[in-house]
């Protein structure tokens, strides 16, 4: 055989290693995915990767995910993951075809990867490390398979043409690989069907859907008239569930049943508490409307929305416990592991901060913490408004630091006074002559005084505001501009009721919330 007939076989044997490699990937994640909702582990191989890759994520690179994907961000982490395993997985089965060592190697090191990430979670239990376990032996199980058929047949015996014979039929090995890989991928697509339906087997939607919550003992005002000013591309005042924007750590959403679902308050208290569900909606109930803000809003961004919230009152569980002396912080425990910092005094001043279990007069989505969350006004959402909320720790801002906060963003988080562009949104031309120019302002618990706009860096002009129920709601805003041909910026600013006006100064969210005035750039014809 010539050198160059040989180096083609080392090429279609690496080839084929490669595509072994990436079956057995994808029958290790199937596997997995099958192995976690058998057994209700906490997620797949991928899924705790995946967190604990969040959890190490820098803020910059958290608010370009952020920013550029939007809900969608966990979305592109897992095909990261998925590509960068795939991309590994073919490089294990090339190495293989040359030492079925080097394959085992490859794959020692995605079961640490996957074991280390597994173990690590806030929620971690033996059976939490069950799915890499069964991944990782069926990876070993697939190479194992495929990797001898991959390689070119041994040869026989050196026959007088000079080319060495065979012990299989020529093309016999390469049939093989096929059916043999065949089957591998139907199987790692069945396993993953068949977890991903025992997954959902384990959805509390039915729950969601026919819970029923009792009426309200404190209703909010009727919303009075002009709180809504109706104009075309402006946020209305009340934003519907399904386009509540959603920012949390959860790659895969916690499951949890209301008949389950315990609140624990214990720490630097008198008496510890334990409310079951049941405990919690027969308690006194609260209704207002409330805008929550995440951290990771940048300044005219979309991380913003106003709901009617229905809740007990948190200060009056805290009152039944008895905080003692000290104590300024709740660490506040969700049932994914993740924790937020919310400060006493915030709690206890009078403001409706709430457990909430309905949102706009329906049970919680699931996404948004059913069945029960924490809804503070006026603080960011990484320090008030934890999701599948399960433990709350009286304790210190000093002696105990939350998830964020380990990683450099502020303890305590008011949200900023600030304002947001709506139309026009500068994304086409507008005709010359009288148009709206429209937005939202807010400052929660504090009340927006006034809004003004300016054209071109010129004077700045008033905006009307649109009515409020009250001070934790944002509010509509609009300003009537006599638009002239040519390309034009438009700025706001908001003031609230201190008498604060929102700053100019340019600031990213981390540490506690962008700054800076909302800018469109508007072409007029």
């Amino acid at each position: 055989m010539t050198l160059s007939g040989v180096g083609r076989l080392d090429a279609r044997s690496a080839g084929l290693g490669a595509i072994a490699g990436v079956l057995a990937a994808g029958v290790a994640l199937g596997v997995g995915q099958f192995v976690a909702g058998l057994t209700g582990a906490s997620g797949s191989p991928v899924v705790v990767v995946g967190e604990l890759q969040i959890d190490f994520t820098p803020s910059w690179l958290k608010n370009f995910a952020i920013t550029e994907f939007g809900a969608d961000d966990k979305l592109v982490l897992v095909t990261g993951i998925v590509v960068v395993l795939g991309a590994f997985a073919a490089l294990v089965g090339a190495a293989a075809t040359r030492r079925m060592a080097y394959g085992m190697a490859g794959i020692a090191v995605f079961a640490a990867v996957g074991l280390t990430a597994a173990a690590t979670r806030p929620d971690a239990t033996v059976a939490s490390l069950l799915p890499t376990l069964a991944a990782t032996a069926s990876a070993v199980a697939v190479l194992h398979l495929l990797i001898p058929l991959a390689r070119p047949p041994a040869p026989r015996a050196e026959p007088a043409t000079g080319e060495p014979e065979t012990a299989e039929p020529k093309g016999a090995p390469r049939r093989s690989f096929l059916a043999a890989g065949a089957a591998a991928a139907g199987i790692g697509a069945g396993a993953g069907l068949a977890g991903r339906l025992l997954t959902e087997r384990g959805s509390v939607a039915s729950a969601q859907k026919s819970l029923r919550i009792p009426r309200p003992a404190v209703t909010t005002q009727a919303l009075p008239p002009g709180v809504d000013l109706n104009i075309p591309g402006l946020a209305p005042f009340v934003t519907p569930n399904a386009k509540f924007y959603r920012v949390d750590t959860a790659l895969v959403l916690p499951q949890v049943d209301p008949s389950s679902w315990q609140l624990r308050i214990h720490g630097m208290v008198n008496r510890e508490i334990t409310l079951t569900f049941d405990q919690l909606i027969k308690r006194p109930l609260i209704e207002d409307y409330i805008t929550l803000c995440c951290v990771s809003n940048p300044v005219d961004g979309p991380y913003i929305g106003n709901a009617k919230w229905l809740g007990a009152s948190l200060a009056a569980l805290l009152k039944e416990a008895g905080i003692k002396a000290g104590a300024d912080q709740l660490l506040c425990t969700s049932v994914d592991g993740f924790t937020s910092g919310t400060p006493v005094q915030t709690v206890m001043d009078g403001r409706d901060a709430l457990l909430a279990v309905a949102m706009n007069g329906r049970p919680l989505p699931i996404a948004h913490g059913f069945p029960a969350r924490m809804v503070v006004p006026g603080l960011y959402g990484y320090v008030s408004a934890t999701k599948w909320v399960t433990d709350i720790e009286v304790t210190t801002f000093a002696g105990n630091f939350a998830y964020w906060a380990q990683r450099g963003w502020s303890q305590r988080a008011p949200i900023k006074t600030e304002c947001r562009i709506d139309v026009p949104n500068g994304l086409k031309e507008i005709k010359a002559g009288r148009t709206a120019v429209a937005g939202v302002a807010w400052a929660q618990h504090k009340g927006v005084e006034a809004v003004e706009v300016r054209v071109d860096r010129g004077p700045w002009q008033e905006a009307r505001l649109a009515a409020v129920p009250g001070l934790d709601t944002w509010r509509q805003w609009v300003w009537e501009w006599d638009a002239t041909t040519g390309g034009h910026v438009l700025e706001a600013r908001a003031t609230d009721k201190t008498g604060y006006t929102q700053t100019s100064a340019l600031a990213p969210p981390e540490p506690d919330g962008a700054t800076g005035y909302p800018m469109v750039s508007v072409p007029v014809r």
